[in-house]
């Protein structure tokens, strides 16, 4: 198994040497063009061997190298725009870090969908007569659904950095996760809160018009049945009436919800916090990773989230060297901090670096080709990154990624990982 290694330290020392060459080609995911230039390494165990005659005689046309297209499919637009720009801007800095080695280019070129599939596909098909030879995305799921279907009837491969649900790989052998599962998200939480006895009456408010929320939910049910987790209360809403909860905030209360389970979106989530806490409602609030972001809604008050537990891979105040590099050279380059679904892109464009250093693809090779090589490599390289842990990422032929998820609660304003 090819070993992967991010060297996020020693590749931003390189990237402050080499940045005042990649800037001049740089521009920002705004734009119709992406360059590159450089800092967080992913080195490999067999990174010096991949490109070598006998790795790429059976699965590439020889020592990757070339100039590679890189599509990103995300809202920078709307109310999930806070998750399709941290990819952007995640997915252009690796990419500037990665050229900055030299070996192997990529040249990013991010379009917005504002989280609405048709507006999804139509950027798919933009990128594709851009050129397009690999996909990271797309970012949210009922998106990715539908333009994974698209790029597994076209063989371009995938590799999205946050769609979660499973409905994203079905049938689609083209198809990567960085994120864990829907299904996982909802076990690991279940189990999180039984193991620490968090609650005695779970109540749960979920969006079942979103197959993100949904698939959370049924596995979390599931999971919750089986550690004897008492669910007092199920409350449900849609896209059109996310702007008041009253009903089930008020029912919640009636049920005695001490815990409060909320696997759906940060927006949604701050209108029931803010209104949980206006009627006196004071639960524990325990979300997933679309919770990520609440911190940063406009005219929130973040005092109201101290105290909330969510499943997050990554939390920018890790004080591990690799995630503090990382958060640094965001932060200096886009003046905000990094949430994870930008750690989660990174990971990502590393990810691709080292499938195709072990698939020994070229640029020169049709996004047809590369797909085709890059499939059967992905279940045998291995990569340690900023969301894996600390431990490593791999992958199963399904296309889902095996890693644990990870816990942290709001305290001071920050997220603070927990054991």
């Amino acid at each position: 198994m090819k070993k992967v290694i991010c060297l996020l330290l020693a590749c931003l020392m390189a990237f402050g040497c080499l940045t005042a060459c990649g800037s001049d080609t740089t521009t920002e995911p705004s734009t119709d063009s992406t360059g590159s230039t450089d800092t967080g390494a992913t080195d490999t165990d067999a990174a010096t061997d991949t490109g070598s005659e006998e790795d790429a005689g059976t699965t590439g046309g020889g020592t990757a190298s070339g100039t590679f297209k890189i599509g990103v499919i995300g809202p920078t637009t709307g109310g999930a725009a806070i998750y399709g720009s941290a990819v952007a801007n995640a997915a252009q800095l690796a990419a500037e870090e990665i050229n900055a080695l030299g070996g192997i280019q990529f040249e990013v070129q991010p379009e917005d969908d504002a989280n609405v599939v048709e507006t999804s596909v139509n950027a798919y098909n933009t990128l594709k007569d851009w050129g397009m030879q690999i996909l990271l995305g797309t970012v949210t799921t009922a998106p990715c659904i539908a333009v994974a279907a698209e790029t597994n009837a076209d063989r371009i491969f995938t590799l999205t950095p946050s769609a979660s649900s499973t409905d994203v790989l079905s049938g689609r052998d083209n198809v990567f996760q960085v994120c864990f599962t829907d299904p996982n998200q909802g076990l690991k939480s279940a189990q999180y809160i039984a193991e620490n006895s968090l609650g005695e009456n779970i109540g749960i408010i979920y969006k079942n018009d979103d197959a993100y929320s949904t698939g959370i939910y049924e596995s979390f049910v599931a999971e919750a049945e089986a550690q004897g987790l008492n669910i007092a209360y199920t409350g449900v809403f849609q896209e059109g009436t996310q702007t008041d909860f009253s009903v089930q905030l008020t029912e919640a209360q009636a049920a005695n919800v001490d815990l409060l389970f909320l696997p759906i979106y940060y927006t949604p989530a701050s209108v029931i916090l803010r209104q949980a806490n206006d009627m006196g409602f004071a639960p524990t609030f325990f979300g997933v990773d679309g919770m990520d972001g609440i911190l940063t809604v406009e005219g929130f008050d973040t005092s109201l989230a101290e105290g909330v537990m969510l499943l997050t891979p990554f939390s920018a105040y890790s004080e591990d060297e690799a995630s503090q590099a990382f958060t640094a050279a965001y932060e200096e380059r886009f003046g905000e901090l990094p949430n994870q679904f930008a750690a989660d892109a990174y990971d990502g464009m590393y990810i691709l670096k080292a499938a195709i250093e072990a698939a020994g693809v070229t640029a020169d090779m049709s996004p047809e080709e590369i797909c085709e090589a890059l499939i059967p490599v992905m279940p045998t390289i291995s990569v340690s990154g900023l969301t894996s842990g600390g431990g490593e990422m791999t992958w199963q032929a399904t296309g889902e990624v095996d890693k644990e998820p990870l816990a942290a609660v709001i305290e001071n304003g920050v997220y603070v990982m927990m054991g």
